[in-house]
């Protein structure tokens, strides 16, 4: 791989190049990704999504919303730190009009996206599309596929489900927000398809992120950045290096800010707490600040700002140690766990998960969860397939107009699943609850 690819400004369906010193300075494409994103409809509806604790009556607590936005600030940090070293290596680069703020900006837009494709109730809501599937009536949906396609709802996958959402066509947008490539490539996390599934150690592939439906748009994203694997290796595509950025950012968010939402929460205690994380900033922490501050919330907010700017620094001296490898693709880990705090961050994800993750209340409503979306399911898949092939009764129609928002522009069975597949993890954690409601005639 090479840097002047893997910046390509190319967006679906140009006819013409565009090279990076004939952009204008005062709204520079990779930005205008970073906008297109944020004023997205599906983005808006993350502020109504689950991030750890379902349907929480807290302002403490963080939604999808929240936390895609701290993860895209983090993302910045991280891909303007690296994007200055990387400049400096690569004077080419900057003789193309490349700069430091371009990486920074690619890497904000891909993490402002990162969740855009999960489902409502956190990740057991992609658990429960994907469990539907292996029912005996989603089984019996789903049994004229390929095995590809089936494999692609019975792993329904969020990452593959928001690269789908980002380039779907809609009514007055062809090719759905038509993100530059460098953007596309970067929000790729696992660029594979469900099947073959071939586990490695690679990270890359540890999920995939491509339905079948959208390879062939992959495959141009692929092509034009030079990301197509042409090795004996197990990987048949690379990574974008930026997505370990990315990834390095929602890691370092996600560590720290669902952390302090058990706090807050009254779930995890104070002083155990700040304990730990005061060992993640051990060689930066001010003590005569510190002990100045008189609230769990004043402390906590100190202890964060120094955790997060310790993990960015370290995080960009791991990806620049090992550029190389990752330009090469043979780098296989994640930055955090070749992390200098590793130990640390590995010892307050073990808190978070005892008290946090398996909490009574969060696994109670993540059930509550899989019977609402499997029921919204199992009423919308039956609709649209007897909708397809014009065998429909009335209840199909009013399932179908109930489900507000719900497009069906696919011609096959495959993709008419995956089109409602797509509308219900669209669906924030209240309008899900409406929805169910009102197929099971709780009005």
């Amino acid at each position: 791989m090479n840097w002047q690819q893997l910046l390509s400004l190319k967006r679906y369906g140009d006819s013409h190049p565009r090279p990076r010193a004939k952009q204008d300075e005062l709204r520079l494409g990779f930005e205008v990704d970073y906008d297109r994103v944020i004023f997205s409809q599906h983005f808006r509806s993350l502020q109504d999504k689950t991030q750890v604790i379902p349907l929480s009556q807290t302002g403490f607590v963080h939604t999808r919303l929240t936390h895609s936005l701290e993860v895209s600030v983090v993302g910045r940090s991280l891909g303007r730190m690296a994007g200055k070293l990387i400049l400096e290596k690569h004077p080419d680069l900057v003789a193309s009009g490349y700069k430091q703020q371009d990486f920074g900006a690619i890497v904000a837009a891909a993490a402002l996206a990162h969740d855009i494709g999960n489902p409502p109730f956190g990740h057991s809501g992609e658990k429960a599309i994907g469990s539907y599937f292996k029912t005996e009536r989603g089984a019996k949906m789903i049994s004229t596929l390929s095995r590809k396609q089936q494999q692609d709802l019975l792993s329904y996958e969020g990452n593959a489900n928001g690269y789908r959402l980002l380039n779907l066509d809609s009514p007055g947008t062809s090719g759905g927000l038509r993100l530059s490539y460098a953007t596309l490539g970067a929000f790729i996390k696992y660029p594979k398809e469900s099947l073959p599934h071939r586990p490695t150690k690679h990270i890359s592939q540890k999920k995939y992120g491509i339905f079948q439906a959208d390879v062939d748009h992959f495959n141009d994203v692929v092509n034009e950045l030079g990301l197509l694997n042409n090795t004996d290796s197990e990987e048949s595509h690379y990574r974008h290096p930026l997505t370990y950025l990315v990834e390095a950012a929602d890691d370092i968010c996600y560590t720290i800010i669902d952390f302090e939402d058990g706090i807050n929460l009254g779930w995890i205690s104070e002083d155990h707490a700040l304990e730990q994380l005061i060992k993640l900033v051990r060689d930066t922490i001010r003590t005569d600040i510190y002990t100045q501050l008189s609230t769990t919330s004043e402390r906590l907010s100190y202890l964060r700002s120094l955790a997060i700017n310790n993990l960015i620094t370290d995080c960009i001296s791991i990806f620049m140690e090992n550029e190389e490898a990752i330009l090469s693709g043979t780098f296989p880990h994640a930055l955090t766990d070749k992390s200098t705090y590793k130990a640390q961050i590995d010892d307050i994800l073990a808190i978070t998960i005892d008290k946090v993750y398996n909490n009574e209340e969060v696994i109670q409503k993540e059930v509550a969860g899989y019977k609402i979306l499997q029921d919204i399911l199992d009423a919308a898949v039956n609709a649209s397939i007897n909708s397809l092939n014009n065998t429909e009764d009335s209840y199909d129609k009013l399932i179908l107009k109930s489900c507000k928002g719900l497009r069906l522009s696919g011609t096959t069975n495959y993709e008419r699943i995956l089109d409602v597949c797509g509308y219900v993890a669209s669906l924030t954690d209240s309008k899900s609850i409406a929805l169910f409601n009102i197929i099971n005639g709780k009005i």
